[in-house]
């Protein structure tokens, strides 16, 4: 059973990030402030979610929360900054877009770059515990698997439509008959050396 929040005395927010670990496509973050009593038997981390539940989910919270948002840093900038950074920095652009200014974060995960001034505690396994957390996994995933299905039209070769970006062996399969594309992660090392990359 989730816990609704974490303490009751200030307006906190949850946030979690998907496809930190993925070869391809942005990571996208989500921070949530929900009511203080919310619940729902289906809510938990999105990992533990099937697709049709996660995106009822989705329904239910954008009606409910108080306020959230969600946002992304692409593999350009993930290239660049590196992953860690990048999820850390599209965790803070999500609380940049809250229409209620949290007065506390918490945070799935056990490392967290401060927001401002607003205090924040890391959840080690938090979409698994907190309510807020797991709503923004839920939010985090959803989003980013829409953005995957409309980038796998462009490059159906690589099955995003199922993999979402991760380095299923369909994925490493299609990566080594075609190289990468413009959307993969360069800083990953996913490509065998001998392959040029696939442009277009």
């Amino acid at each position: 059973m989730l816990l609704s929040c974490y303490q009751q005395q200030l307006i906190e927010a949850g946030c979690d990030e998907a496809g930190r670990g993925c070869y391809a496509g942005p990571v996208f973050a989500a921070a949530v402030i929900l009511p203080k009593d919310f619940s729902h038997p289906l809510l938990n981390d999105s990992k533990q979610v099937n697709e049709q539940n996660r995106y009822q989910l989705r329904s239910i919270i954008e009606q409910e929360a108080l306020a959230y948002a969600v946002a992304s840093i692409d593999n350009e900038e993930i290239d660049t900054i590196n992953i860690l950074k990048a999820s850390f920095k599209a965790m803070h652009l999500a609380i940049d877009q809250l229409r209620i200014v949290p007065e506390m974060l918490l945070i799935d995960g056990n490392r967290f770059v401060p927001y401002k001034k607003t205090p924040h505690e890391c959840m080690v396994k938090g979409d698994g515990r907190f309510a807020s957390i797991a709503a923004a996994s839920i939010l985090a995933k959803t989003y980013r698997d829409d953005y995957m299905k409309t980038i796998h039209e462009e490059y159906p070769m690589y099955d995003w439509i199922n993999n979402k970006g991760y380095g299923t062996l369909n994925h490493r399969t299609a990566i080594e008959q075609n190289g990468i594309c413009k959307y993969h992660r360069k800083s990953f090392n996913i490509l065998p050396q001998q392959l040029t990359i696939f442009s277009e």
